[in-house]
């Protein structure tokens, strides 16, 4: 058997000579290396720190001059200004109310009363909107003749008189101002649906004799027609109200209707007119 020499690889030898002087360099030098390399890290941190911390600071500056802007805003309108909470209420009072085709006078006045809710909302110091919500007694009185005679013996008074009773749902709608705390002024629009109502005629005859009087009343009411009355009722209302304490007040008011109460006449001679006194409480 012939054995064949297996012949070496020159390369070898020179590689590992060479790997051994690369190993023995980077063990030479591998304190400074690993000390080249933290002094790049600690570096990109503080480059790192210091953008965020110039982000934060011109963060923090917007923040504050938009604050201060809008302080600025908001303080600069007067109508923010001191200005009350919106409050609740209920009020009541009196009405004496005519129809304008009449003269304004004791014998034209119908007496009724108002009763109903409100809620007053403060847009200012001095300016308020005050929307109601009230049952509304409307109508008139007219005499229709009245006389006395006196036969020297016995006086005698005759009266007749005829009412209309008219009964509305109002909504009001007033804007208050307040020249002073506790006195104000009021105007605005009153808006008015038509419940019932009554006409009534009354007579009355008192005759007197010797000192003695003697009195006979009579009454007729009946119900108006529906169908005859304008349902909607539309006025302009203008008054003015002291306020009493935080919570009570008084007010008066006056309104004039602008359209037509019954459908077959003009508005012009055919609308309502009515003053109102009472008070008011605030929750």
């Amino acid at each position: 058997m012939i054995k064949k020499k297996l012949s070496k690889n020159p390369l070898k030898p020179s590689m590992n000579r060479r790997f051994s002087t690369l190993a023995s360099i980077l063990q030479n030098n591998w304190s400074l290396i690993e000390k080249s390399f933290n002094t790049q890290i600690v570096k990109l941190k503080n480059k790192i720190m210091k953008k965020l911390f110039l982000g934060l600071a011109l963060t923090a500056g917007t923040l504050a001059f938009a604050q201060e802007t809008e302080t600025k805003t908001v303080n600069a309108s007067p109508l923010k200004k001191d200005v009350q909470p919106v409050r609740f209420g209920i009020k009541a009072g009196g009405n004496s109310a005519y129809f304008s085709q009449q003269k304004f006078g004791i014998n034209t006045q119908q007496l009724g009363f108002h009763a109903g809710a409100f809620v007053n909302i403060p847009v200012s110091k001095q300016f308020s909107i005050q929307p109601e919500v009230l049952f509304n007694q409307m109508g008139a009185k007219d005499v229709m003749y009245s006389t006395e005679t006196d036969n020297g013996v016995t006086n005698v008074k005759t009266k007749v008189q005829s009412r209309v009773q008219m009964n509305y749902i109002s909504v009001p709608l007033m804007v208050q101002m307040r020249p002073v705390d506790k006195f104000y002024i009021e105007a605005g629009p009153e808006f008015s649906y038509f419940l019932n109502g009554k006409n009534k005629s009354e007579s009355s005859v008192a005759s007197t004799t010797g000192g003695v009087t003697t009195t006979t009343e009579s009454s007729n009411s009946q119900d108006i027609d529906k169908d005859m009355i304008n349902k909607f009722n539309f006025g302009l209302g203008l008054g003015l109200g002291y306020d009493i304490t935080s919570n009570i007040g008084i007010n008066a008011r006056y309104v004039n209707s602008l359209t037509k109460i019954d459908k077959s006449r003009p508005a012009a001679e055919n609308n309502n007119r009515i003053f109102q006194l009472g008070l008011n409480y605030k929750f």
